[in-house]
């Protein structure tokens, strides 16, 4: 099994650098061979990548949602009749709706999400359980015409494009544009074929992408996805804008890469300007050490969801008592932070990061271990425990083991 990737993953990282049996390395049967690929083929550059501060633009009086650098860099490529790749991880035309005369937000009835505005459709839709009403000419609650569309995705840049470049050719790839059978091909062919001159898109443009004359590729909201309750963001965010800056300048051709960003100074951005997957690697897993979180530790998310939240209370309350009484007759009693070889630790029961969808309520507990635990088994047992009271109250219960999303 060959793994290959400009990014791995910080497990896979770990079990192939770290020596055999050090905290972290958890798996012996698990050792791949690490062989560090530094050159590019036929020792082509990698591309220079420019990180723009927003704030900065702001303060310059720019408010358009291209950065002067950005713009100048397209404009460059129009006249040169090369190509550019534009990622915002963001699909529709806006983020979330809103009054200005009494702050009203647009929400989802069924879920604890704000709608997302979709201009070619004119409706506003919930992502999450594909709800959708008309756009609204006026405010639901104070019946003001105040109504204002805020945020940017990528229907609303690909407006922006033609406003700011007429003539510009884009293809923008996204959910809304990639449900058909065989539209992926279709848009790659044409923008293979030189038919447009930007592939705009989320993040399906970031990877495997291979076009000899794309020489640009710009990232509108580099932090976007920094700022999501799951302790996998900054790495997820490095390795997104790493993947994305490598398709620029590719084959004969120079690179260039422009990265609009509000925090420059993160890790997750600024070792993206030095291409240092080292360096950040090495930060990233000192914090996991500290907290305990994989590779140094495993977890196992219990999410549960009903319609009343009560039930779900009480039964993760349960949960979460049973697993800490396990642990501490087993003499699990060190901490994470403390360095004990051997540690379980339950966190919750809280809201999920998105406490209701579909009409159901969420709930999550997080169980965090370490060294000879056979948390699993734990875990298995205690809701075998509770399963009379789990099928009596009709609560739904979901385990993951090794988790990869939080939300």
């Amino acid at each position: 099994v060959v793994l290959g990737s400009a990014t791995p993953s910080l497990e896979t990282y770990a079990a192939a650098t770290l020596e055999p049996g050090a905290p972290g390395n958890r798996d012996a049967a698990f050792r791949p061979v690490y062989v560090p690929l530094p050159e590019r083929v036929a020792d082509r550059p990698l591309p220079g990548v420019t990180i723009v501060d927003m704030r900065e633009e702001l303060k310059l009086g720019n408010r358009a949602m291209f950065s002067r650098a950005l713009a100048d860099a397209l404009q460059a490529r129009l006249d040169r009749e090369e190509q550019a790749v534009l990622l915002l991880n963001r699909r529709g035309y806006s983020t979330f709706v809103m009054c200005r005369s009494c702050g009203y937000t647009a929400q989802c009835p069924h879920c604890d999400i704000a709608l997302t505005y979709h201009r070619g459709s004119q409706n506003l839709r919930c992502h999450y359980c594909g709800y959708a009403e008309r756009e609204p000419t006026e405010c639901p609650s104070c019946q003001s015409p105040h109504i204002r569309f805020f945020g940017t995705g990528t229907q609303k840049v690909e407006e922006a494009l033609a406003l700011a470049f007429p003539g510009i050719r884009v293809i923008r790839m996204d959910v809304d544009t990639t449900t058909e059978k065989g539209s992926h091909e279709k848009w790659l062919t044409q923008f293979r074929e030189r038919r447009a001159d930007v592939l705009l898109g989320t993040q399906m443009v970031a990877k495997g992408l291979d076009f000899p004359h794309v020489t640009l590729v710009g990232v509108l909201a580099a932090d976007s996805a920094l700022k999501l309750p799951d302790f996998r963001a900054p790495e997820r965010t490095f390795q997104l804008l790493t993947q994305v800056a490598g398709r620029a300048g590719r084959h004969e051709l120079p690179g260039e890469v422009v990265i609009q960003t509000y925090e420059p100074e993160h890790p997750s951005v600024a070792m993206v300007e030095r291409h240092d997957y080292a360096g950040f690697t090495a930060q990233e897993l000192r914090h996991r050490r500290v907290l305990g979180y994989p590779p140094f530790g495993r977890l196992i998310s219990l999410t549960l969801s009903h319609e009343q939240m009560p039930l779900l209370i009480a039964l993760g309350e349960s949960f979460a008592a049973k697993m800490r009484e396990k642990a501490s007759a087993a003499g699990l009693t060190g901490s994470f932070a403390g360095g004990a070889p051997h540690a379980l630790e339950v966190l919750g029961p809280v809201p999920s990061p998105i406490p209701r969808l579909k009409d159901r309520y969420r709930f999550q507990c997080m169980v965090k271990y370490r060294g000879d635990v056979d948390a699993p088994g734990w875990v298995a047992k205690t809701l075998q425990e509770l399963a009379e009271t789990t099928k009596r109250s009709g609560v739904t219960v979901g385990v993951d083991v090794d988790p990869q999303m939080m939300l």
